[in-house]
């Protein structure tokens, strides 16, 4: 496998970039960039690790990812594949100081949740035919539907993603070794994890790999794997109605039935039974 850069670099020389990714998986590594990325999920669903958060994204889905913020996609296998266009464009685009302006008052608030990383909570229909309106269009069209697309965000519900505690950049040694813990508990959540396997593979003892790790993180490695554990039980519990509770519990690495209500509780503050009933 070809061992790709923790900074991902894009085209030079472009004010705004739209990609649009159709394959069987989304790029599933981790990884950094300096521009700010605004993604809208048309079509796949899985695991995002944004910052220091994991959750859970779906079809139609709209996130802003900051400058320099790692994050992943980790989608899971359909036959479908999967499908999202993404926007890359830094705060001086268009020139320093660009949104400065006194007429872009209303986006320096948005620039600072962004930071972090957000999902738009209101307003996603009109956001997603703004995003997919703007594949076909002249680069003048783009850069106006572009501020108009801005402006559907300034006014809506933002749910914020990542910890305002956690503001580190990583460095490319540190973002590689932090990629190789992601792809393994991603690969193995659903089996018996050990914190000394972790540490094995970011080349520590286990003491330091739990200091390293809950100083980049701010939570222990037990905790996200608990997370990760619990979004794909939430994925499941939506998705699977022909499986029982404790079927899905089993299939997320919990060992017994009792753990996994009383861990989903305290994460999501209900039952398994009312997440999936609502």
């Amino acid at each position: 496998m070809k061992v790709l850069p923790f900074s991902i670099p894009k085209p030079e020389n472009t004010n705004l970039i739209l990609q649009e990714d159709r394959a069987d998986n989304f790029f599933s590594q981790l990884h950094q960039h300096k521009e700010i990325q605004v993604s809208c999920i048309i079509k796949g669903e899985g695991t995002f690790y944004i910052g220091d958060s994991v959750g859970q994204f779906t079809e139609g889905d709209i996130f802003a990812i900051g400058q320099h913020l790692p994050h992943v996609f980790n989608n899971q296998a359909a036959d479908q594949g999967v499908h999202m266009i993404s926007l890359f464009f830094t705060p001086d685009a268009y020139g320093a100081g660009f949104f400065d302006h006194p007429e872009f008052n209303e986006f320096q608030n948005l620039f600072e949740i962004v930071k972090l990383g957000c999902q738009l909570g209101s307003n996603t229909s009109e956001a997603k035919q703004k995003i997919w309106s703007m594949r076909n269009q002249s680069a003048l069209d783009r850069f106006l539907s572009f501020i108009e697309l801005l402006q559907i965000f300034g006014r809506s519900r933002l749910l914020p993603i990542s910890s305002s505690v956690i503001k580190k950049r990583f460095g490319e040694e540190e973002g590689n070794r932090m990629r190789k813990i992601m792809e393994y508990t991603f690969a193995h959540y659903d089996r018996k994890l050990y914190v000394s396997q972790a540490a094995e593979i970011a080349s520590m003892t286990p003491n330091a790999f739990c200091r390293y790790f809950k100083q980049r993180t701010n939570k222990t490695y037990i905790n996200f794997v608990l997370e990760v554990r619990i979004g794909q039980a939430c994925r499941l519990l939506k998705q699977r109605k022909d499986l029982q509770v404790s079927e899905i519990a089993f299939q997320c690495g919990f060992n017994n039935l009792t753990n996994f209500n009383r861990k989903f509780k305290q994460f999501k503050k209900q039952t398994p039974s009312q997440f999936r009933n609502i």
